[in-house]
């Protein structure tokens, strides 16, 4: 992939997260990155095109981050968790505005609406809830998937309110709760 696309593809992400994908308009595109409409269409040849390859953007950014760098590291489960609870906490902390999380935020807008968006949003999903599975199997006694599932809907709830409430002590507080109820024992 060439440079200016990563350019184009990094400045149109800002966008979708902070906007919405359909609030975001090819007008804005152009302008975040400061490219005319000849530019963009070399590279993409619409906004859902680019609009995919944002989210698999997304997917490749939290594939390394979370899954590879946390999730599936030879740390102790205990330890796994709580590094994921934390770069939750700092991912939305270095954010400008609490925007919320990317793949939330895409899967209420776009689910119902994209199947393309939908699955690609749903693999990631997928992907971190049986990566925290296979951390959480050493946690509780049984159902680990059901608590995975458990927690990355507290997690997404929490971001969820965080971002209508515009504050951050709000996802601080789930991941404590996740902490004393997972950690604790």
């Amino acid at each position: 992939m060439t440079n200016r696309k990563e350019e184009i593809i990094s400045a149109t992400a800002g966008l979708i997260h902070g906007k919405g994908y359909e609030s975001t308009r090819l007008s804005d595109i152009l302008s975040e990155a400061n490219i005319g409409k000849g530019q963009f269409y070399h590279y993409f040849s619409s906004k859902r095109d680019l609009g995919i390859a944002v989210v698999d953007h997304f997917v490749e950014t939290w594939q390394r981050d979370l899954i590879q760098n946390i999730l599936q590291t030879d740390d102790s489960a205990r330890s796994k968790l709580d590094k994921m609870l934390s770069w939750a906490i700092q991912y939305h902390e270095s954010q400008a505005n609490m925007h919320g999380c990317p793949f939330g935020n895409l899967a209420l807008e776009m689910s119902e609406h994209d199947e393309v968006f939908r699955e690609k949003v749903n693999k990631l999903l997928h992907d971190w809830i049986e990566s925290l599975e296979n951390v959480v199997e050493n946690l509780v006694d049984d159902e680990p998937l059901k608590h995975a599932q458990s927690i990355v809907a507290q997690l997404e709830g929490g971001i969820l309110l965080m971002k209508n409430y515009q504050d951050i002590s709000i996802l601080k507080n789930i991941a404590d709760t996740i902490r004393i109820h997972y950690l604790q024992k």
